[in-house]
């Protein structure tokens, strides 16, 4: 079985080898747990979208297990459903149209790591991702007969990302004993010492070695020779998933077709206004002195995040927000995100990590700035701000008008 692709991706045939051996284990026993690893650019994201879409196609009219798939995202510098420095899991009931190009959802749960490498804090990443799995585990699974938990209805796609020598060797295989896959897809490049090594490299020899190991080679022969390239791109990449992510502050269905009518847009788009008294502030993977702690948030990206009331659980984040502005005599904060105001009211923490806002979008935040005009809405005090959008012309392009 094959689902339908863009034109302009390859799939090569022990690609698709490998989707229906997953598939068709998936009709036949339990939903799968498809944990997908390999080196930077060798095709993991296209394979899982490859994975995704076959999956959910897989349905038939006696079996509606997979209307829905769950994907596990640990790739905090290129997720797939939510913007960089977040750990996600997220809900699909949909295949993807085009397997180039991503696009933004509403995961299920997510952590806001703040950063786009887990080397800051390989402990606390692991942690983000074992909490996914529980939540996996305990939310989306169905009980058996006897009350015990089985396993979940939904197959499960675990994303992760290409660092995987050293310390992110060690994560690897800490994530493989943590999420128990049952098929291990490891994709290999045309550089050899780069690849992970050879056969169920994270299993003990008294491990248990019933998962399904599947090996193969990526779409793209050069993968490796591309580094310097990649690297950029991949930052690229990042910044116009935050443009649009920060786009959707404007309704689906607003008709913008110009740099004029974009500029327009956000100049009448209003931040809000939030009482510093009213959350906490954490600072992710530094410390910074009280003295300097509204000078190092101001013009930030941070993670919109709900206090648990269990102290050993980590923070849930509902979503991103720019700090546009900080009024110290009114003990106010200007946040700009599209979060909902009724998801906005549970947030009482602002998480700041290493998350830049793109220099582009940085220029036209900042660049015309006056001072706000204070109006009521309900309980809710906002602000507007006038903006240029010079620095906007390239980001409509490449987004689009549907982020």
């Amino acid at each position: 079985m094959a689902a339908s692709q863009s034109p302009h991706v390859f799939i090569p045939e022990e690609w698709s080898d490998a989707v229906e051996s997953i598939v068709r284990d998936s009709t036949s026993s339990l939903p799968p747990i498809t944990f997908i690893c390999g080196p930077k650019n060798s095709g993991k994201t296209t394979f899982s979208r490859y994975l995704l879409n076959n999956l959910l196609l897989s349905i038939n009219c006696f079996d509606d297990r997979h209307k829905r798939v769950a994907y596990l995202d640990t790739d905090v510098g290129q997720p797939e459903f939510t913007p960089p420095g977040c750990l996600s899991l997220t809900i699909i009931n949909e295949a993807t149209a085009d397997l180039m190009i991503p696009c933004l959802k509403t995961p299920e749960r997510c952590y806001f790591f703040g950063d786009v490498s887990s080397k800051r804090d390989p402990q606390t990443y692991l942690n983000c991702v074992t909490a996914l799995r529980d939540h996996y585990t305990k939310v989306l699974c169905f009980s058996s007969k006897n009350g015990s938990p089985s396993r979940s209805e939904q197959p499960l796609i675990v994303n992760t990302p290409g660092w995987v020598k050293g310390i992110g060797y060690d994560l690897l295989v800490d994530m493989l004993k943590c999420i128990g896959p049952t098929h291990v897809v490891k994709i290999n490049i045309s550089s050899r010492t780069k690849n992970l090594p050879a056969g169920a490299f994270w299993l003990e020899d008294d491990d248990d070695a019933s998962v399904n190991l599947i090996e193969i080679s990526s779409a793209r022969k050069d993968s490796y020779n591309r580094s310097v390239l990649v690297q950029k791109e991949a930052r690229l990449i990042r910044e116009l998933r935050l443009i649009a992510y920060f786009r959707q502050c404007f309704p689906s269905d607003m008709n913008v077709t110009t740099i004029k009518e974009l500029a327009h847009a956000l100049a009448c788009h209003p931040p809000y206004q939030v009482p510093m008294s009213s959350i906490k502030i954490r600072h992710l993977h530094c410390q910074v002195p009280n003295t300097e702690v509204l000078y190092s948030l101001n013009a930030t990206i941070v993670g919109l995040a709900v206090n648990p009331e269990d102290s050993q659980s980590l923070p849930v984040c509902v979503g991103l927000g720019i700090v546009r502005g900080i009024d110290v005599s009114r003990n106010l904060l200007y946040v700009i995100t599209p979060v909902p105001q009724s998801i906005l009211e549970s947030v009482d923490l602002l998480l700041q990590g290493f998350i830049q806002i793109p220099n582009g979008l940085l220029q036209v935040l900042y660049k015309d700035v006056y001072r706000p005009t204070c109006l009521q809405m309900s309980s809710l005090q906002i602000s507007r701000y006038q903006l240029s959008a010079e620095a906007w012309s390239s980001a409509l392009r490449l987004v689009g008008e549907n982020p």
